[in-house]
């Protein structure tokens, strides 16, 4: 078995990124991947503005508490005022340029209505309140790179700097299927023997979370003929084949003979637990063209969703283009015992408390699925490593694996 640091640097070394660029809409690029890094033409702040509704005035006209300023002007956000006199002040409200001669601004709270004045009611600083031109972003500056993952609050800060459009990387297509004549889809008679395929749906909805473009090919019958067949199939069309079960060494796993023969199998077998049949290899398109990257995963649910967190996803953002494409862990004490660890790396299921102690799920055991939902996060935890409890783990909250 490869140790599992090794499969996955392996992985992530043969992770070619994508190199089609597409302009999309800002709106609609929630989840693509910035293919150039974007620079601001403007200050933001455009302009020095107010922070606060209040009144705009010369700290030097106000040398103590109580003075009274003619009101002299009004200033909406959105609109531009005048050169403020000696002796008055503007009322301003929030996102409002300062007007010229203005060094501060005093909140509402702060001042008291008197007649066609303002009594102010608190010692003025110079530059209180207000926000500074290019405070934000300066004009020149860099404000997104290219390599990310664009979220929700990427996509104001483009908007922010007048980005319409966004060039990013085009979409993963990725086929997906599973093998097993056990296999039954959910609505279906369930046969003795039969068991519902949970696998396709987490798979599936995986995939799409990491924002890919998804053939899913459903389930494939156990015989090598049908999965060279459908490895052929997909070869032509898509950048990269996920498949979930047969990839073992029984005689009903036909996945890893059906690669050699229309491909090439690289990697096999992996050092983590659990996930330990986790294959890597190519695809050749029969019509003579790229062909497809492929990973077989393991038919355990568990085992298929935890293979694809740990190594999948890293290989999947790092074809998108993603630099940072690892997970993050945090230190957290544990709240259990862990004293017969496993020879191979572990990921186990667990959560925060409410003592902020790491627990476990009961049963770790590969097919038990209630366990993922169960559960926050993965322990990563080393071959052959005891837990004590109270002993600092590292914790992978699913923040950082499902988002």
């Amino acid at each position: 078995m490869r140790p599992f640091e090794d499969m996955r640097a392996a992985l992530l070394a043969a992770a070619t990124p994508l190199s089609t660029v597409e302009q999309v809409p800002t709106a609609e690029a929630l989840g693509r991947v910035l293919a150039v890094d974007q620079i601001s033409s403007l200050d933001v702040p455009p302009l020095d503005n107010s922070s606060m509704d209040g009144y705009a005035l010369r700290c030097a006209d106000v040398p103590a508490a109580g003075a009274r300023l003619v009101v002299a002007q009004r200033i909406p956000a959105g609109s531009v005022g005048h050169t403020l006199a000696p002796g008055t002040a503007a009322r301003i409200f929030t996102g409002a340029p300062i007007p010229h001669g203005a060094d501060a601004v005093v909140m509402q709270e702060l001042c008291s209505l008197d007649g066609d004045g303002v009594l102010i009611d608190h010692l003025p600083r110079p530059g209180e309140w207000i926000r500074r031109a290019g405070e934000d972003i300066a004009r020149g500056a860099v404000v997104l790179t290219a390599g990310q993952r664009l979220g929700p609050q990427m996509l104001g800060l483009a908007a922010s700097v007048g980005c319409a459009t966004l060039p990013v990387f085009r979409r993963l297509r990725v086929a997906l299927f599973s093998t097993g004549d056990e296999l039954v889809m959910p609505g279906e008679p369930l046969p003795p023997g039969a068991i519902y395929n949970s696998n396709r749906y987490v798979l599936r909805g995986l995939l799409e979370a990491l924002g890919c473009q998804v053939c899913d090919l459903g389930i494939v019958p156990d015989s090598l003929e049908a999965t060279r067949a459908a490895l052929r199939a997909a070869a032509g069309s898509n950048d990269l084949i996920i498949t979930s079960g047969g990839v073992s060494v029984g005689e009903e796993d036909h996945v890893k003979p059906a690669v050699q023969a229309e491909g090439q199998l690289d990697l096999w077998l992996v050092a983590m637990k659990p996930g330990k049949p986790v294959a890597f290899g190519r695809v050749n398109d029969p019509a003579g063209g790229n062909g497809a990257d492929f990973i077989g995963l393991p038919g355990n649910p568990v085992s298929s969703f935890v293979t694809f967190l740990m190594l999948v996803r890293p290989f999947i953002l790092r074809r998108m283009g993603v630099e940072d494409c690892l997970p993050h862990s945090i230190r957290l004490p544990a709240g259990f015992d862990w004293p017969r660890p496993d020879r191979r790396r572990e990921f186990l299921r667990a959560r925060v408390g409410e003592a902020g102690q790491v627990e476990l799920f009961p049963n770790q055991g590969p097919g038990v699925l209630s366990s993922t939902v169960w559960a926050a996060g993965l322990v990563d935890n080393p071959a052959g490593h005891a837990i004590a409890q109270g002993e600092p783990v590292s914790f992978i909250p699913y923040s950082e694996l499902l988002s």
